[in-house]
């Protein structure tokens, strides 16, 4: 794996820097492949089964390929009495996937979390980054178009009303 060679540089035989390799992998790749975790766990020094434990239990990695386009939907108390169902129904319905899938042409995964810490703009969604409050299906759905190429404009227009 020599795309992740110069992340290890300076670290090997040091497993005390798993988790920030892990980081810089994923942030290369867009996810942990298995591939890489083999190399890691060789040159750190850490057992593979630890390395997968770890890549496994902290929900910022992702050991699968994510789309272009990453949604978030927050499911904590607020979001949920807010309408995030109504949300996961409209990604369901609208892009054929469950939370935790992508779009078979890779543009759109969508993931559900317990809370993104933002209660007071309930329900709140995470599109690569930016968060988009008071979300509705409606724009959920204009945001999902144009994260599919479709109707830019309205989708623009989805974001600045939130």
């Amino acid at each position: 794996m020599t795309t992740i060679e110069p992340i290890l540089e300076g670290r090997r035989s040091q497993p005390d820097q798993l988790i920030e390799v892990l980081q810089d992998v994923q942030k290369i790749c867009g996810y942990i492949p298995q591939d890489a975790m083999k190399t890691v766990a060789r040159e750190l020094g850490v057992p593979l089964m630890e390395v997968y434990r770890v890549a496994n239990f902290y929900k910022a990695f992702t050991l699968k390929p994510r789309g272009k386009n990453v949604i978030t939907i927050c499911t904590g108390t607020a979001c949920h009495v807010r309408g995030s169902d109504l949300l996961i129904d409209q990604v369901k319905g609208q892009l054929n996937i469950e939370p935790g899938d992508t779009t078979k042409d890779g543009l759109i995964t969508v993931e559900c979390v317990n809370c993104l810490g933002a209660c007071a703009l309930a329900p709140i969604v995470v599109q690569n980054e930016s968060y988009l409050d008071h979300m509705s299906p409606a724009k959920l759905r204009k945001i999902i178009d144009h994260a599919k190429g479709k109707k830019k404009k309205e989708a623009s227009d989805a974001q600045v009303q939130s």
